[in-house]
């Protein structure tokens, strides 16, 4: 007599199961599952609610009895039995089939062969759903034969049942040397309340197997109302706002969700402003200019920026900044200039890379922020990663690495992407090392990678910015123009609420702001009187947006008509 063990039925019941297939010499043509006569089809089983043409809604595109079956189901799941109760009633409309409600009691009652005769009359199952469905039922009944010592039903089962399921040959041909796993398998007694438990799993197991309309899928109204929802914030171009949003009307958001006005102009540069970046907690906004200073700014409450430090030890203008994951240092660097480390809270020089002959380009944190990687303009320098004390860790040097024009490290620390040569764009895997290239055809002058690591987008000389998935599953990227780029390095970067936007500056003084599910700019903001170099949305404030221009300002950018940003 084979007694079972609970707790190990759900690890060894499928090479158990199979190596007794094989015992049996189940490698013949499996047959077809037993005859259904007797059983009507569960289709034919419905009221005639269910079959009567009665639409409702302003267009009449809801049949009144799904409506009304689906809204049952959500009573339920919300826990409102009684009012779910007395809508069936009221109605006539249950949420269960009846040829479910038929297949309950059986299972509940352990009537197997009826059943199995249900569900092999449900017409809307093609070959692999109906094995998933009467696996389970199979498994169950084997496990309910065998607890009661009826051996040789337990074994009926398995030779007339369980091999109309048609499992691979190679399955089973594969798993049958597990028979030896019987021996040792310590199997013990279930009670009638572990049973009943036991079935009451399986029906829920089979309302997610079962297809529509013999069940109505989980929680499948608010799957209908959360898709609208989706739908509307999707088609909404100024969506960016957490609040929850009201099922009493349909979704809009107005341009007061953007950032769209001066609020604030930052004039303590002397020169053009070439570079500017929000801090990783949105605290902080640090900048560089061809004045050969770097400038930390503070974000206050009021979200007025004031000033906190101003780095004066680089002798060359300094082109692009960037902070460590946890914001406690921070990156300078320019042309023909030495790489210099920051701290944040003191404005000290901790370190100076290198020397007067030490080109970097630029640069990236890892997520640890101990660690970071340069790219340089000199060939024989390549790629180089390094810690906080300059000591070279790895590096990608030869003629696979040209010279390096900008880089990035995505947050997750997963991927090193850099442009190459003007025109190549590589993505480098750092935890498997496989690489893909990307060819544009026109120069690229910088790039930025969106917060879930999932997209970037680069800048081109064509006056197109084009934004990539770093997974390498589009065959051709996602096209945005509107602005203004022929010689100069511009700088564009994703923002908003959920990476929802993209910035950019313009060579005619203007920034512009896309839906990144639109080509063509939302929003054309005026205000510089120069070219506009860069631009940055605050992660944490997803209202609040820098530019740092050549007129030597920097604007800070909020939404129109609010004092709140």
């Amino acid at each position: 007599m084979y007694i079972v063990n609970f707790e190990r039925i759900d690890f060894y019941f499928p090479i158990w199961l199979l190596g007794i297939c094989y015992f049996w010499n189940l490698l013949r043509n499996f047959g077809v599952l037993g005859s259904s006569k007797g059983c009507s089809r569960i289709s034919r089983n419905f009221t005639l609610m269910e079959n009567s043409s009665t639409m409702i809604g302003p267009r009449g595109l809801i049949k009144k009895y799904e409506f009304v079956r689906v809204v049952v189901q959500c009573l339920y799941s919300l826990g409102y039995q009684k009012s779910a109760s007395c809508l069936e009633s009221e109605s006539g409309v249950s949420y269960k089939s009846k040829g479910f409600e038929r297949l309950e009691v059986q299972i509940l009652n352990g009537d197997w062969d009826g059943c199995i005769d249900t569900l092999i009359a449900i017409t809307d199952l093609n070959d692999e759903r109906r094995a998933s469905v009467l696996f389970p039922v199979f498994k169950q009944c084997f496990l309910e034969y065998l607890n009661r010592g009826d051996d040789s039903l337990a074994l009926n089962v398995l030779r007339k049942r369980v091999s109309s399921l048609q499992m691979s040959k190679d399955t089973i041909h594969n798993l049958a040397s597990s028979m030896l796993c019987l021996e040792g398998m310590n199997l013990g007694k279930i009670d009638e309340g572990v049973v009943l438990e036991l079935r009451k799993r399986l029906l829920v197991e089979l309302e997610r197997l079962l297809p529509p309309p013999e069940v109505v899928p989980e929680r499948r109204l608010e799957h209908l109302v959360e898709t609208v929802v989706t739908s509307q914030i999707d088609s909404c171009l100024y969506h960016n706002s957490s609040v929850a949003i009201s099922l009493y009307e349909d979704h809009c958001c107005g341009r007061d969700q953007i950032p769209t006005e001066t609020v604030q102009i930052l004039t303590e540069h002397k020169n053009e402003v070439w570079f500017v970046q929000f801090s990783n907690n949105g605290e902080y906004l640090a900048s560089s200019s061809s004045d050969c200073s770097a400038i930390i700014w503070k974000v206050l409450e009021d979200s007025k920026l004031t000033l906190k430090h101003t780095l004066r030890s680089h002798q060359n203008p300094v082109s692009f900044v960037a902070w460590s994951p946890d914001d406690t240092k921070l990156l300078t660097c320019g042309n023909a200039e030495v790489l210099k480390l920051w701290d944040v809270e003191t404005g000290i020089c901790k370190h100076t890379f290198g020397d007067h002959g030490f080109i970097v380009s630029s640069c990236a944190w890892f997520p640890d922020s101990k660690r970071l990687v340069c790219g340089s303009s000199d060939t024989e320098k390549g790629i180089f990663m390094c810690d906080c004390d300059g000591n070279e860790i790895k590096a990608w040097r030869g003629t696979r690495i040209p010279k390096v024009l900008d880089l990035a490290v995505t947050p997750d620390g997963e991927n090193l992407i850099s442009v190459l040569s003007d025109k190549d764009i590589r993505i480098l895997n750092l935890g498997t090392y496989a690489e893909r290239v990307i060819s544009e055809e026109h120069p690229i002058t910088s790039l930025s990678v969106s917060v879930d690591c999932k997209n970037f987008i680069v800048n081109l000389n064509s006056q197109e910015i084009h934004m990539w998935d770093v997974a390498g599953k589009w065959e051709k990227p996602f096209k945005y123009t509107g602005h203004s780029q022929n010689k100069y390095v511009i700088r564009s970067c994703f923002g908003g609420l959920d990476s929802t936007f993209i910035a950019s500056g313009s060579e005619n003084s203007q920034i512009y702001i896309w839906n990144r599910r639109n080509s063509k700019p939302i929003e054309i903001l005026s205000g510089h009187s120069m070219t506009v170099n860069c631009v940055s949305w605050n992660p944490k404030r997803p209202k609040m947006l820098a530019s740092a221009s050549d007129d030597h300002t920097i604007r800070i950018w909020g939404p129109c008509q609010s004092s709140e940003i």
